[in-house]
């Protein structure tokens, strides 16, 4: 099954419900704008036709779009974007090569979806 043949979940959620999962699932004791839950491990023998789970924080990504001067449309795909690249194995918490990989392939989709949109985000 090829990654255009799949699926993804989108979730939006506020702050506390974007606090309690990224505590239970990651471990960490604060809410994020964007987390996303791959339901391929890397096991071959399994494909399942959902990609994974996008989740976004509405609080965090209105607070984010004020300070970066865009709109919450535009933060959305920013994040959403930022969402998927990790599902399809990027992870730009591996050093500073992944995370100019991640980057430049967010801006070349970014530059699709909306061309006039700030492409700098993180």
């Amino acid at each position: 099954m090829a990654l255009h043949e799949r699926e993804l979940s989108l979730s939006f959620v506020d702050d506390a419900e974007m606090f309690e999962i990224n505590h239970q699932y990651r471990g960490k004791e604060a809410t994020t704008n964007v987390l996303s839950f791959a339901m391929d491990d890397g096991d071959s023998s399994f494909v399942s036709p959902l990609l994974g789970d996008v989740i976004i924080s509405c609080d965090t990504a209105a607070r984010e779009a004020e300070e970066r001067g865009v709109t919450l449309l535009q933060r959305y795909s920013q994040l959403l974007v930022h969402g998927i690249l990790h599902l399809a194995g990027y992870d730009h918490e591996l050093g500073e090569d992944a995370e100019a990989v991640m980057a430049e392939k967010s801006r070349e989709l970014l530059r699709l979806i909306e061309p006039d949109a700030a492409l700098d985000y993180f």
